[in-house]
């Protein structure tokens, strides 16, 4: 895997000159992820299933080049705590429209956008920057496609995984600053689905208190790492269907 921020002028040619070439382009936001987790969580999360997924795609012959992240978000939901920092949906739905754009006009084969920021809204808005592109050109990969989510922890498929043990495991083995007050943190069994489904329009309103719900003191670093597999997968998943290179093409 190469970092495309890191490559020069004339490297970025000799990459896309070899195809397929793929952009793994990670996708975040900055928001609030309880006491115990930075507010980079959802970042942090889709750069290190990025890197998981880069040398799984190059044994399928894929040149990745990793793209510099994209850490801000609709972040909605956050509303009310310190450090919901978002955008509205359709400066990221053009941001990420104009960047896949310059990048597939670069000569790169495939752009594949890697989003963990699991908010309806900005879900949407990264869904809806590709669609004027093919399927060959241009996918995203996320967990909220029903087919990955179904490979995920059950407290995923519950929905109360918003800095539960899903994402804190997710944080510790991916080596993040997960604060130590994440061991005495008391279980929350609401499930942001529920929430989203009856209406509410915030964590607040769905009585979330301290900005996270699920069971973070039940986290690994092992729950972590069995996770990012499969989340790499899903992105290899993406990937090797739009070019062409895997069952279902």
């Amino acid at each position: 895997m190469k970092k495309l921020g890191e490559l020069t002028t004339e490297e970025v040619a000799s990459l896309v000159a070899s195809p397929p070439s793929c952009v793994l382009f990670p996708v975040g936001s900055v928001e609030p992820h309880g006491p115990h987790l930075p507010l980079s969580t959802d970042t942090l999360i889709s750069e290190a299933a990025c890197a998981r997924a880069a040398d799984l795609l190059e044994a399928h012959g894929v040149q990745v080049a990793l793209a510099p992240s994209l850490p801000y978000g609709v972040t909605d939901y956050a509303a009310g705590f310190k450090g919901a920092i978002g955008v509205p949906a359709a400066a990221l739905e053009a941001m990420l429209h104009a960047i896949v754009l310059r990048l597939l006009a670069d000569g790169f084969s495939h752009v594949c956008l890697v989003n963990n920021h699991l908010e309806p809204a900005h879900d949407q808005a990264v869904r809806a920057s590709i669609a004027g592109f093919s399927a060959g050109q241009a996918s995203v990969a996320c967990p909220l496609t029903r087919k990955w989510a179904r490979t995920l922890s059950d407290e995923f498929k519950r929905g109360n995984c918003h800095a539960g043990r899903y994402e804190t495991s997710l944080v510790m083995a991916a080596g993040g600053a997960v604060r130590p007050e994440f061991a005495a943190l008391a279980s929350s069994d609401i499930s942001l689905a529920d929430g989203i489904k009856a209406g509410k329009a915030t964590f607040r309103d769905m009585g979330i208190t301290r900005a996270y719900t699920g069971a973070p003191a039940e986290a690994t670093a092992d729950e972590g790492r069995a996770l990012y597999e499969k989340l790499a997968e899903m992105i290899v998943g993406e990937v090797t269907v739009a070019l062409g290179l895997a069952a279902g093409a």
